[in-house]
């Protein structure tokens, strides 16, 4: 059995998102010997806002969440955008990756800071707490699903995470990152994003989509590497995602959220199988 023990002894930079540290390794039965071990680089990222109040330039910090670095603009839009605090880019003047660890977002509209507190912090491992989601979901936009299109194949399907885990760079150097990405429903890749954080790498897909222009989901289909929890479910509802798959299982909540707003909902995408939990009307019948 083979066991390891990690010192970092020395480390630098291999990529953006990426770390290559000199350590120790220690094989049961052999003598311990130097090598060099890849790790997925984890920042805090502070996002501000920055808005006019009558004559005065207010700026607010709204968010610090642990990232891997990389696409920050991205994530700061994806961030705003999911979690209902801009739901439409119109009010939006500039994003600024104002130094390594810090985005903010210029407004031309007044925010409600009173909400904004909520969103203060937000760690790597989680998203923003399923009540003050749930809020957001209810307040801040009309949603609307079609429930019957985009259509996909179960054949289509069980061949996307391999198609996915082609395109993990960073993943395969490291084995410690998520990964979010966006098909159309004849299964070609339309977008891919890599972050420590399961969140952050939905928000990082869905802000270089709204970057790139796109204002309309309804076409797309969202493929996440881990586990399908309710904050991503969240997310993809507010963009108005049609379908979402998971390789991993879904929470119950999860499940009641994709059920409420008719979204398709796979968990346990693998080994050429899977569960569907929600929207059948989307996936064909192939019998």
């Amino acid at each position: 059995m083979r066991s390891f023990y990690l010192v970092p002894i020395a480390g630098f930079l291999a990529s953006e998102g990426v770390a290559e540290f000199t350590i120790l390794r220690y094989v049961t039965g052999e003598t311990q010997r130097p090598a060099k071990d890849d790790l997925t680089i984890e920042e805090p990222l502070e996002i501000s806002l920055k808005f006019r109040r009558g004559s005065n330039l207010v700026r607010k910090p709204l968010s610090i969440t642990m990232r891997t670095p990389g696409n920050d603009r991205a994530l700061a839009i994806g961030f705003l955008f999911t979690e209902g605090i801009i739901p439409e880019l119109s009010g939006l003047l500039d994003v600024e990756q104002e130094s390594a660890n810090s985005v903010v977002i210029s407004l031309n509209q007044e925010v409600n800071l009173q909400r904004l507190e909520r969103h203060f912090y937000a760690a790597s491992s989680c998203g923003i707490c399923g009540k003050t989601s749930l809020e957001a979901l209810r307040i801040n936009k009309e949603i609307y699903l079609n429930s019957r299109s985009p259509v996909v194949s179960p054949r289509l399907l069980i061949m996307l995470p391999e198609i996915l885990a082609r395109h993990q760079a960073d993943f395969a150097h490291t084995g410690g990152l998520h990964a979010a990405a966006f098909f159309d429903a004849r299964g070609h890749l339309r977008g891919v994003c890599e972050d420590v954080g399961r969140h952050n790498a939905l928000d990082k897909l869905i802000g270089t989509e709204l970057l790139a222009g796109r204002t309309d989901f309804s076409d797309l289909l969202l493929l996440v590497s881990g586990r399908a929890g309710f904050e991503l479910v969240q997310k993809s509802v507010m963009a108005g995602i049609p379908i979402m798959a998971a390789v991993g299982a879904p929470s119950s909540l999860a499940v009641e959220l994709a059920q409420r707003y008719g979204m398709t909902l796979i968990g346990f995408l693998r080994e050429k199988r899977f569960n569907l939990y929600s929207g059948t009307a989307r996936i064909a019948s192939e019998i």
